[in-house]
């Protein structure tokens, strides 16, 4: 299991508000479960008897209950399906576009950059293979408005794509988004559908096999792959809202094309899940994390910075940004969320966290154990770069060694920082994170007295942007 350290955070911060924190979350646990039970239940009814609106509180036992249901019926389960949907791009197609914005794109781009070798997509077909199969180039589109990197994927798209007889020069797209009413997704999907139509042929079987969407069950997205006849459309359930939705069929369908074993995400879900439920405070990550977080913050410490050591979980920490700042910064409260990558932040933004304005509370996300083999320094003949003294030490020693002398620094000018330790990285323990900074996100909100649920300040300006282009 992942591991939660606060120890050098305790040397800072009050350890009785900590402790009285912890007691306080005990109780608002309950609450927790109490929620999700409700909602499963009684469905938007559970909203009036918890004064919450909305109430995505499915997420909680979603992780068990798709292992349930994929253990009773194997293929014809969530998971079985999206597997087999996966296989099917996977043998047929070389580069696979995923279109959302927000929630809808950032738990598959965090998998992507953790689990995927780095670079995947320059390998050449031979070298991404997993178990025979072949695995797609992947790219993200869809999360912005900026014409140029839109341009630039179709531009590649058409460059490498000419002969769509060619498995290697075959390219299908997933397009997610629950009402089909997010502005960034649908221009993008339209522009990339047009595209897929013009190169395969508007009314071909592979201009409708080749789009997998994946939105809600009524909504435009709905209703246009209804009436196109795209065979393959995954739900997103109600009850989940948008960045709580990457252990759905938001995040497991472009996760299966990667190759990365879904039962192992849901698994690693599951059970930090059950840890949470049944375990006592100081062996509870979740709830030992969220006591830190909240006294920080009642003692002033209003930035939260997710210093991730190794450029692979940059992504993951830019999808708990999103999670954190539209979950709790409401009603001129919350917490501000910051990722660094480390140690090349170091370089830009330590100084400043030494030694400028003492308002943040930090967070080392660490791997203990590389994915790879480790890198060992050579001793060379001439040693102008006086670095033989470290010969035969490696890469992960290196990086050690950064960590504990940042943690000392940090330290010293009381600076309160915690670890929170993988011990792998890999489909499992991702799946573990996930889940904890999700549920982590809903005990404070529960504590705080805050709606973790729904996007106020989102959807104001998506009004508003509509209202712009309706004027011109």
């Amino acid at each position: 299991m992942l591991r939660y350290d606060a120890s050098d955070a305790l040397k800072v911060l009050s350890e009785d508000q900590v402790r009285d924190a912890q007691n306080q979350l005990l109780e608002k646990r309950t609450e927790v479960f109490r929620d999700a039970e409700l909602w499963a239940e009684k469905g938007q009814q559970a909203e009036a008897e918890t004064g919450k609106s909305p109430l995505d509180a499915g997420f909680l036992m979603w992780p068990k209950n798709q292992l349930d249901e994929y253990e009773a019926n194997g293929n014809g389960s969530l998971v079985g399906q999206i597997q087999q949907a996966a296989a099917a791009i996977q043998a047929e197609a070389d580069r696979f576009v995923v279109l959302g914005i927000g929630g809808s794109y950032m738990g598959a781009r965090a998998m992507f950059e953790s689990l995927c070798v780095p670079y995947h997509n320059e390998l050449p077909s031979s070298a991404r293979q997993d178990g025979g199969t072949t695995i797609p180039r992947i790219y993200f589109e869809g999360n912005n408005l900026d014409n140029d990197t839109t341009s630039g994927l179709l531009d590649l798209l058409k460059a490498t794509c000419q002969d769509s007889s060619d498995r290697d020069q075959r390219w299908a797209l997933s397009v997610i988004s629950k009402s089909g009413g997010t502005l960034e997704t649908a221009v993008a999907f339209r522009l990339f559908r047009q595209a897929l139509e013009n190169y395969y042929g508007a009314d071909s079987e592979e201009s409708r096999k080749f789009v997998i969407p994946i939105t809600g069950e009524s909504g435009k997205l709905r209703n246009l792959s209804n009436e196109r006849g795209y065979p393959t459309i995954f739900p997103i359930p109600d009850g989940i809202g948008g960045r709580f939705s990457v252990l759905t069929a938001v995040g497991l369908v472009p996760a299966a094309v990667m190759g990365i074993d879904l039962v192992e995400l849901l698994r690693g879900a599951a059970d930090i899940t059950e840890q949470f439920r049944t375990a006592d405070a100081n062996e509870n990550p979740v709830l030992d994390y969220t006591a830190v977080c909240h006294v920080a913050e009642k003692q002033g410490l209003l930035t939260r910075v997710l210093s991730t050591w190794g450029a692979r979980l940059e992504s993951v920490g830019l999808w708990y940004d999103q999670l954190l700042a539209e979950s709790l910064g409401k009603e001129d409260r919350g917490a501000l969320p910051l990722t660094v990558v480390n140690t090349r932040d170091l370089h830009s933004r330590g100084q400043q966290h030494q030694e400028g304005t003492p308002d943040k509370l930090f967070t080392n996300l660490i791997v203990e154990e590389p994915s790879s083999e480790s890198l060992a320094l050579p001793e060379a003949s001439r040693n102008e770069d006086d670095l033989n003294q470290h010969a035969g030490k490696t890469m992960p020693r290196f990086l050690r060694a950064a960590i504990e002398g940042t943690n000392q620094a940090y330290r010293e000018v009381k600076r309160p920082t915690a670890d929170l330790i993988l011990p792998k990285l890999d489909a499992y323990h991702l799946g573990q994170t996930f889940q904890m900074l999700m549920l982590a996100t809903v005990l404070e909100g529960q504590l705080i007295d805050i709606n973790p649920y729904g996007q106020p300040g989102v959807e104001a300006y998506k009004k508003f942007m509509k209202e712009n282009l309706q004027g011109e």
